[in-house]
């Protein structure tokens, strides 16, 4: 697997076999979503993102499984017409093929790992 596509641009903010705050890697931004690549391999990719109070993702599909976990803040995702609301510490199955949509309630993180195969 590959960190952040480059060497170079992780430049140690992100180290190997250390245990991180995963929060504390992406900061928000007014009015944006912000988002940080950790892995982004043939296996799949891992994101980090930011989302300002009531920032969204409109709705898409991809064709992989996604795992969303909420690491602070409130999110709503709706899932194949279904409405999910998901909190800090909370983590959201979104399968592969299904139209999907984010909005952000609150000032928001969370990691959104998409396994490939």
């Amino acid at each position: 697997m590959k960190c952040c596509n480059k060497k170079e641009e992780n430049s140690g903010q992100f180290p190997h076999s250390q245990a991180v705050k995963l929060g504390a890697k992406v900061e928000y931004a007014e009015g944006s979503i912000v988002s940080r690549t950790i892995i982004d391999s043939d296996a799949g990719s891992v994101t980090l993102f930011a989302f300002d109070s009531g920032q969204n993702l409109s709705e898409h599909t991809a064709p992989y499984d996604a795992l969303v976990q909420v690491l602070e803040g409130k999110l709503e995702l709706i899932i194949g017409g279904q409405k999910v609301a998901a909190g800090a510490g909370e983590t959201v199955l979104m399968p592969a093929d299904v139209p999907h949509a984010l909005e952000a309630v609150e000032q928001s993180k969370m990691l959104l790992v998409m396994v490939k195969g």
